[in-house]
């Protein structure tokens, strides 16, 4: 079993590494591996709409950081995205890489667990947190939650390391995911199949 933690700051070793880290740890402890994935802190274009991706190509047609992560993470069994708030919101090289990598990928991680982390100095970590669970709950992913919401506060990672709330919320988020994992595991040896996705039905609401 293997998580995928993908780390959508432009800096490295920041907060949210910081965070990131502490569930990778407490994941080892429960047996699972672990790969953190950072972005980058190069310019990710948002989704230009042009559908290549859906209409035979198989992959983004911005050939960058968004198609190694998809190819990546077909490998893998569940997933943790992690980022910094700004303005009460996702980063936005975050929420570009959010939007194409689902709307090219989200097949290859459908029907796996995932979990958001949010990292804030101070406010906003509540909406940035749940603008991550929709990227989730579109694409018939289990959402893996922790005794609080997964956020941990700090303006650089040696003060997210006095934030031991935040710090016990991720090892308890890797506990969960562990958990589930093995849940899954378990129901696939005993015969239970993934669920069959169905054909979407669209409907516009125009007259």
């Amino acid at each position: 079993m293997k998580v995928l933690l993908v780390n959508g700051s432009p800096h490295e070793h920041g907060c949210t590494d910081r965070a990131l880290k502490q569930v990778s740890e407490s994941l080892a402890k429960y047996g699972v591996e672990s790969e953190i994935f950072w972005i980058g802190n190069k310019p990710i274009s948002g989704c230009i709409g042009c559908g290549a991706c859906k209409k035979g190509l198989g992959k983004c047609a911005i050939d960058d950081v968004v198609n190694e992560f998809v190819n990546k993470a077909a490998d893998f069994d569940g997933y943790i995205f992690g980022s910094p708030v700004h303005y009460a919101a996702i980063g936005g090289a975050m929420g570009a890489f959010m939007d194409r990598a689902f709307y090219s990928g989200g097949k290859k991680m459908a029907y796996k667990p995932a979990a958001g982390v949010v990292s804030c100095r101070r406010g906003g970590a509540s909406a940035a947190f749940d603008q991550l669970n929709k990227y989730f709950t579109i694409n018939n992913m289990p959402v893996v939650s922790s005794q609080y919401w997964n956020q941990v506060h700090g303006n650089s990672a040696e003060q997210v390391e006095q934030d031991l709330e935040g710090l016990q919320t991720m090892d308890i988020l890797a506990k969960n995911m562990a958990w589930l994992l093995k849940c899954i595991e378990a129901g696939k040896a005993a015969g239970i199949a993934c669920p069959e996705p169905e054909k979407p039905i669209r409907t516009n609401f125009i007259r």
